[in-house]
């Protein structure tokens, strides 16, 4: 092996670039030439590289989204376009890849080597939506909680000057991985998933209770995937019932996907990055690099985008208890 590919595919996460630099430094430690494929598998099909040595990735750590940028990529979607990706692959000579993204990514991947069995591609977990089986914590997630964090707390100082129940939607289409932990550690009284059944009635007995404990104001995350349909739909169903407060309702949206990386989400995307080269120099291909109990494993992308994680029940629990 002498040159690899690295991307970044999908919705862009904090610390991509960390991995990124990680990919790029350590495949120059052990002799090989790095390329940088800008826009994802879109970049592939249209021959879109860079050549990356160190002084290319310096100064990336810190920042968020990806130098790489990302894309959708329609023609990736069909036969003729992967067939440009591979023709390409092989006029810059590259051996193997480093994809960085999620389940859609790691989907592509899984394709393109079924039909190029040549290609070598192994996977990183670039996600804020922590989804993905086969890793305790992807690319992005830590980051992205805590700012959701930071927002709501700053939201919840105006929502007690002034007496207000506030519904925040926090993303997670699928998935209440962003709203769960953020409800949590900001004291929310509840917490709407996808993943649980939502009752207005039971949610307006907990708001009443508060009430009863003199609290001087309520906060209720949501996750954008709930089944009423977010935030606004939820408030709207609840101002029915519920006249104790005035109600607002607060999106924090794409806020989650961008910011500084945290110490934590450059460490673990450094050790993915690193470990994704070593993976391929080892001659694994098709998996998916996680980190489980600190350590590093290597999971197959047809199990890390088939299987997802669930839901802790005791932090779903604690959220009533402690509220």
């Amino acid at each position: 092996m002498k040159k690899i590919g690295v991307f970044t595919s999908g919705g862009d996460a904090p610390g991509m670039n960390a991995c990124i630099r990680a990919v790029v430094r350590t495949g120059k430690y052990y002799g090989l030439e790095v390329v940088g494929i800008r826009r994802g598998f879109q970049g592939l099909v249209d021959g879109d590289y860079m050549e990356m040595g160190p002084g290319a990735v310096s100064g990336i750590i810190q920042q968020g989204g990806t130098i790489l940028r990302s894309a959708r990529c329609k023609a990736f979607f069909t036969p003729e376009g992967r067939q440009k990706a591979y023709e390409q692959m092989k006029a810059k000579e590259l051996d193997a890849l480093v994809a960085i993204g999620g389940d859609g990514t790691f989907t592509g991947a899984r394709i393109f080597m079924n039909e190029y069995p040549d290609v070598a591609i192994v996977g990183c977990p670039g996600t804020i939506d922590n989804d993905l089986f086969g890793t305790d914590f992807t690319i992005g997630y830590d980051t992205a909680i805590n700012t959701a964090m930071n927002a709501i707390d700053n939201i919840k100082d105006t929502a007690n000057a002034h007496d207000r129940l506030f519904f925040i939607e926090v993303m997670g289409r699928d998935a209440g991985f962003i709203a769960l932990p953020t409800a949590l550690a900001c004291g929310a009284e509840a917490v709407l998933v996808p993943e649980t059944k939502t009752s207005i009635d039971e949610l307006v007995k907990i708001l009443e209770n508060g009430m009863g404990k003199k609290k001087n104001s309520s906060i209720v995350i949501v996750a954008e995937g709930d089944e009423l349909g977010g935030a606004y739909k939820v408030a709207e169903e609840v101002g029915k019932r519920f006249q104790g407060y005035e109600i607002r309702v607060s999106i924090l949206g794409h806020l989650q996907r961008g910011g500084r990386p945290t110490c934590m989400e450059r460490v673990r995307a450094s050790q993915m990055g690193h470990a994704a080269v070593r993976a391929l120099l080892d001659g694994k291909s098709g998996v998916m690099i996680g980190i489980i109990d600190k350590e590093i494993v290597h999971t197959p992308f047809e199990k890390a985008i088939k299987h997802h994680q669930d839901l802790n029940p005791m932090l779903l629990e604690m959220i009533g208890i402690l509220s």
